[in-house]
């Protein structure tokens, strides 16, 4: 999911999906030139015109919205193209003033179809392992609209069944691991189809180990990003005053017993910024052991050192994962600058960016 908060689309849907309300699934699934976003984002969209997320930063929700509608009317899946690289023109009088090209494909989701395929998508967001959506975006075909959700071991396939839903299992299978959404022209069954093949991202798990006053500005944009954020401290006191209202879980325990209480394996990124040498030491003797891919350290570098020394073999773990001082360079000064200094080299960490791509 991109340029959408991963959080409230899921919170969006799950609440139309109690109310048994039926939706639309906008998916951009080809670009060119500078657009928004790239294929593979999506938004939803409710019969009244109400949507969560954005393909075009405003531009273009208010006609997906109308074109929702007879989506919703006849139930079938359709296709939109948005050219903005007219000169001179103003696209429907909405002045958009973009330079790119955008196809979406609406897709509705009903209740008697259980939601299909988004509820699919959803649980894959809630998991830990990233997967793959497979959808056939061709116009006007009977395979139209069908597809494969996978992350190797939840899978499914709605709109066809057969030999045609095997080999769009298949094709969702064989891109497990790419990183960048495509289309692909393939056969089905026989069948011509164009299929977007698009990354099925996980919600992003961010661990908090303490809870100063400078966590919760990384609590704030973090979950500004829609990330789950559980904040972790040996004291009580800094949990109970700090604004950790954002926070999908907060854990009071001893430094040393944080992997009894927190399964720290299921964490994308950790930020140890407790202030207490000691303590500090014995969270990333911790995070030595748990895959975590990317992990922070608050403070200067001959702290780091320091705490590093202290560690002994355990330090060699940590190896490259470890980001200390943590943050990238972004000037400023005090807690929420430094936040966002913190909160954007995991960002640029989790979407695969290293630092030399960011000069």
């Amino acid at each position: 999911m991109t340029a959408v908060n991963h959080q409230k689309l899921l919170e969006f849907f799950d609440r139309r999906r109690e109310a048994g309300q039926s939706l639309v699934l906008a998916t951009v699934y080809e670009t060119a030139g500078s657009t928004y976003s790239k294929a593979g984002a999506r938004m939803l969209i409710e019969a009244d015109g109400i949507f969560q997320g954005m393909l075009s930063g405003g531009c273009l929700e208010g006609d997906l919205a109308i074109r929702s509608r007879a989506v919703l009317e006849t139930g079938r899946p359709q296709r939109v193209d948005y050219d903005l690289r007219l000169e001179n023109e103003d696209l429907w009088g909405l002045g958009v003033g973009c330079d790119g090209m955008m196809r979406v494909f609406l897709q509705p989701l009903l209740p008697a179809e259980d939601y299909a395929p988004f509820a699919a998508i959803a649980e894959l967001a809630r998991g830990h392992k990233r997967g793959v959506v497979a959808t056939v975006t061709t116009p006007d075909s009977p395979l139209s609209g069908a597809t494969a959700v996978t992350n190797g071991e939840s899978e499914s396939v709605s709109g066809i069944d057969g030999e045609a839903a095997a080999e769009l299992l298949a094709l969702a299978r064989g891109a497990l691991g790419g990183r960048d959404s495509a289309r692909r022209n393939v056969s089905l069954a026989g069948t011509h189809a164009s299929v977007l093949i698009a990354i099925a991202e996980t919600v992003p798990r961010l661990l908090i180990l303490g809870a100063g006053l400078d966590a919760g500005p990384v609590l704030r944009i973090a979950t500004e990003l829609g990330w789950r954020t559980t904040v972790a401290d040996h004291r009580p006191g800094y949990l109970e005053r700090g604004d950790l209202a954002g926070a999908e879980r907060v854990v009071c325990s001893p430094a040393e017993a944080i992997a009894d209480g927190v399964d720290l394996d299921t964490f994308d990124a950790a930020i140890v910024m407790s202030h207490h040498l000691v303590s500090d030491e014995r969270y990333l003797a911790a995070l030595a052991t748990a895959d975590v891919p990317y992990l922070g350290l608050l403070g200067p570098p001959a702290r780091r050192d320091r705490i590093l020394d202290s560690l002994g073999d355990s330090a060699e773990r940590l190896g490259d994962r470890l980001h200390g001082p943590a943050g990238l360079d972004l000037g400023g000064r005090g807690p929420a600058a430094i936040a966002l200094s913190i909160v954007a080299e995991m960002q640029a960490h989790l979407a695969g960016r290293s630092r030399s791509t960011l000069r």
